[in-house]
Parts: C-alpha cells; sequence; structure tokens
C-alpha cells in the first residue's frame, strides 16, 4: 500500500536549507513512517540559485515569494531555514493558513517574538517543531535514557560550552547573506542566541528548567562594514558570552560560548556530576558517551568509554552494523523521523514551539544580567 504524503515547502536555501533537504529524503529511507514526505517547492528571493537548488535536491517546483508558498493548497508543512528577522512573520502566516510548522533555531531573534510564534501554533493547533537537532545525537539520547533510568541520582553540576573562530578578523564585514548572524536587527543577538542557544535547550531537556543566571558578554571588534552598505557601523551582537546558573533542581551550571576560541571550528561539549555517577560528551568525538558509576567495583572503577553503535543504542538499529558510525547530517534525519511519526500518533515530540521559547527566556535573562551585572530571574509561564 502506498504510503499518505506530505507535501514539504522550504523557505531558504542556505546552509539548513541543505541539511532539512537531506533529511527529508533520507527519513524515510531509513525509518518506517506513517507519511512520504514530498519536496514540494522550495522557496527564496534569487530566482535563479533557488532553480538550481531545487534541481539539485529534487524540489518539483520553486517560489520566489515565500507568501505564495503558504498560500498554495499543495503544501502541508512549511519548513523554515532562512534567517532570524523573518522567522517569526512566516510562521504566523503559515499557522494561520493551517499548515505544520517547523523552525530553525532561536525560534525568534526575542522571546517577545518567540511568544506570537507560539501562540499562533497553538491558537491554530497545527504541529510545530524547532530545529534543535543536537538532542537527536545518538550519544545524548543514551544519556538522556540514562538519567531518567535515576541512574545519576542528585544532580549537583552541569557545564557546556561551544567554541568557535570564524568572526577573529576585524576585516570581516557584517550583514548580507552567509554574515547577517553579525547583524544584530538580523541575528537578534551573537554567540547567546546562536550557539548558546543550543546548550541551553539541551542542557534544559537533561536536567530540567533553569531558575537564574548571571552573565557576562563580550564584543571585541566594536565596529565593522556593513556588506550592504558599505559604511561602517557598531558591532551590537556578542562575540562571546559565559554564565553561571541555578537549575530548579539546585545544580549549579557553567555556560560558554565564543566565536574568538582560535583553532576551535565547532567544539560543543557537555558534562553532568550526580552523586552517583557522572559523563560527559563531545561533538568533536559524537558516538562516545564517556561514563562515570560510583557503584561498580573499587578496583574497576572508572571513567567507561561507550561507543554508541550498537542495535540496543538509541536510533542506531536504523542504521548499519555495529561498530560503523553516523554523522551530522544524522540527528536532522532524526528529527524528521520523530516528527513524522508523532503527526500519526498526535502526540507532541519535542522540542516543540514552546520548548523553544524556555530556552528564548534563558537567552534574553542571560542578555539582561550582562548588562546589570546582577543575577537575573528566568522568566517562567
Amino acid at each position: 500500500m502506498s504510503k499518505k504524503t506530505l507535501n514539504i515547502g522550504l523557505v531558504g536555501y542556505g546552509f539548513m536549507g541543505r541539511t532539512h533537504s537531506n533529511a527529508f529524503r533520507q527519513a524515510p529511507k531509513f525509518f518506517d513512517l506513517p507519511y512520504e514526505p514530498v519536496l514540494k517547492a522550495v522557496s527564496a528571493r534569487n530566482p535563479d540559485r533557488v532553480k538550481k537548488f531545487a534541481d539539485n535536491w529534487g524540489w518539483q517546483s520553486v517560489e520566489s515569494d515565500w507568501k505564495k508558498l503558504v498560500e498554495r493548497d499543495d503544501i502541508d508543512l512549511i519548513d523554515i531555514a532562512s534567517p532570524n528577522d523573518t522567522h517569526a512573520e512566516i510562521a504566523i502566516a503559515a499557522a494561520k493558513a493551517g499548515k505544520i510548522v517547523m523552525c530553525e533555531k532561536p525560534l525568534g531573534r526575542t522571546a517577545e517574538e518567540a511568544k506570537t510564534m507560539v501562540k499562533a501554533v497553538e491558537d491554530a493547533g497545527v504541529a510545530n517543531m524547532v530545529w534543535y537537532n543536537y538532542r537527536r545525537v545518538p550519544a545524548v539520547v543514551m544519556l538522556k535514557d540514562l538519567l531518567d533510568e535515576g541512574r545519576f541520582g542528585r544532580i549537583f553540576h552541569y557545564r557546556t560550552q561551544f567554541l568557535q573562530d570564524w568572526t577573529i578578523s576585524q576585516d570581516l564585514p557584517m550583514g548580507g547573506e552567509g554574515l547577517w548572524r553579525l547583524d544584530a536587527s538580523v541575528s537578534g543577538s551573537g554567540v547567546t542566541g546562536d550557539l548558546l542557544a543550543h546548550n541551553i535547550d539541551m542542557a534544559m531537556w537533561l536536567n530540567g528548567p533553569i531558575k537564574e543566571v548571571s552573565a557576562a558578554t563580550e564584543t571585541f571588534i566594536k565596529e565593522r562594514k556593513n556588506t550592504l552598505t558599505g559604511e561602517v557601523v557598531p558591532v551590537k551582537i556578542d562575540d562571546a558570552s559565559a554564565f553561571i546558573a541555578r537549575f530548579e533542581n539546585g545544580s549549579l551550571a557553567l555556560f560558554e560560548a565564543t566565536r574568538y576560541a582560535r583553532g576551535h571550528k565547532a567544539l560543543f561539549t557537555l558534562e553532568i556530576n550526580g552523586e552517583k555517577a557522572s559523563a560527559s560528551w563531545d561533538l568533536h568525538d559524537l558516538h562516545h558517551l564517556q561514563y562515570f558509576d560510583y557503584k561498580n567495583d573499587g578496583k574497576l572503577r572508572g571513567w567507561t568509554d561507550i561507543h554508541i553503535t550498537d542495535g540496543d543504542h538509541p536510533y542506531m538499529k536504523n542504521w548499519w552494523v555495529p561498530g560503523l558510525q553516523i554523522g551530522y547530517e544524522h540527528t536532522f534525519t532524526h528529527q524528521v523521523a520523530d516528527f513524522v511519526a508523532s503527526l500519526d500518533s498526535g502526540k507532541p515530540v519535542g522540542p516543540t514551539f514552546r520548548d523553544g521559547l524556555m530556552t528564548e527566556y534563558v537567552t534574553d535573562a542571560v542578555l539582561k544580567s550582562a548588562q546589570t551585572k546582577k543575577w537575573e530571574t528566568v522568566e517562567t509561564e
């Protein structure tokens, strides 16, 4: 029997447009899904480039205006992979049109903007998800399972960092395609909303809500040339962000992100310490979970390197044989598989738009604390 189809409309053809396209194509090939994703149409402003993108990835049609994509009766799901300043308008219009909505992170540029998006999807009753793909790394899901089983006992500490080095040159311009993340009017913030949003989402998924934060941020290069205007203008994003936090469960946390850590391209790490066990994970070695269990016999007690490739590890039975690894792109495939499966069951799967809003409450508190130089309470609902 042929499966029901799920017609996808994608907005954006950049880096995230590629990862999403690949995920929609691969998910039904490796996972038994109730729907067959169909790459129906992609929208972007440059007609020549979007046509080339569509031909390469197998999208059936193109639009130069995302509003036409939303209006089409043959589109079931709108996937937003465009810059941050477009997220709210597209998501709200898509929800009002009754479309399923998926959106790249962060959900909005601020929590206030994200609130409007949450209200739109919840008022419309449409399924929704934010692309925090690192939740779908098998080793991280394994860690989540161990935590949920109570193996760690009371949690004392959580520490995490996300380090890059691509904006160090003072000659790098800001704004426009590829460099919009340096323009606060488009991105909303710098590393806090771009990098730390991943760390925060994962931390709250693993360890629960964050209660309060105390932060410091820095903009190392104060002025850059704007690519679009040619003018030298003030830089208003944060180049580096660090904060300490208290979780509602009483544990303490350290968070750090920067684009000024020479030699690091995407160093994303975490460690969690409990009364009974500890664990750590590193994106550069994403298939390995380091685990310490205090209940082990004293002579053998030590850190264990668990290689997450076996069939009883999260997601791995859908791929190759034990010992063979998968990579970054598979996290997006896992997210599509989980989300599409949830459409048939009717049970929401995270991170939903409301989950994304919770992360933005934290990032807003971090940015506020950096200004007030005081502890700030994270907003809750």
